[in-house]
């Protein structure tokens, strides 16, 4: 079972499979259950070792993105989303080079979801960092970054206001106006636009995590100057 906790670490807790509802994982022998975990590759695009679908498929993993909206019911505001899908070998690069139009200074946001006791995840904020020293910082973390399904990262310039996350499903997400310089990123990168796409967010799925990359985080907090608490 410690191949399964690995992957139910934050949706299914200590390797358990829900019972009841339309779970797709209930009553699947164990050995047909870690052919499916294993599996990475769908057509053309590589998952990363932080996320897996359903074992229905009822979401096929693809490369893509597509145009959103974040509506915020509370202040009533409506922001244009990007939603990205890049293929494992591509997706570190794409997420940094996503960063430029940020500019030259801006803050950061951790996210985890390592607490195994708590329910969500928690935020840690960092202000005013140079982006060249960010940059340097988080090549050294693109293992954890990239394959550690309760990890996520945002890095925004409030006086913009602009946004660009790579959350625990490892999205790329993009909030904000005009985000043209962002489109065309995804271009460059061979990311094709497709607006009737669906995430792997958007039916159940399964997330990865281990004990090495709980430490690892550990480390990147210090790196950026994060060592206090939790907000």
């Amino acid at each position: 079972m410690g191949f399964l906790k690995s992957f139910f670490r934050t949706v299914f807790r200590d390797g358990a499979i829900p019972i009841g509802g339309n779970n797709s994982f209930e009553h699947v022998p164990q050995q047909e259950l870690e052919a499916h975990l294993d599996v990475s590759r769908y057509g053309n695009f590589t998952l990363t070792d932080a996320i897996r679908p359903s074992f229905d498929l009822k979401v096929m993993p693809q490369e893509g993105f597509r145009h959103d909206r974040y509506n915020d019911e509370q202040s009533g505001a409506s922001v244009p989303v990007l939603m990205g899908a890049v293929s494992r070998e591509r997706l570190f690069e794409t997420f940094l080079e996503m960063l430029d139009p940020l500019g030259m200074v801006v803050d950061v946001v951790l996210e985890t979801s390592h607490n195994r006791e708590m329910t969500g995840h928690t935020d840690l904020y960092r202000e005013h960092i140079d982006m060249p020293v960010l940059k340097s910082i988080l090549y050294d973390f693109e293992d954890l970054l990239g394959n550690d399904g309760c990890a996520g990262i945002a890095v925004l310039n409030p006086g913009i206001p602009q946004e660009v996350q790579l959350d625990e499903h490892k999205l790329i997400i993009v909030y904000g106006e005009n985000l043209s310089d962002y489109e065309e990123v995804f271009c460059r990168h061979n990311v094709p636009c497709h607006e009737d796409m669906r995430f792997l967010t958007e039916a159940e799925h399964v997330h990865s995590s281990k004990d090495t990359f709980v430490a690892r985080f550990e480390e990147l907090k210090t790196e950026l100057g994060m060592d206090g608490g939790y907000y």
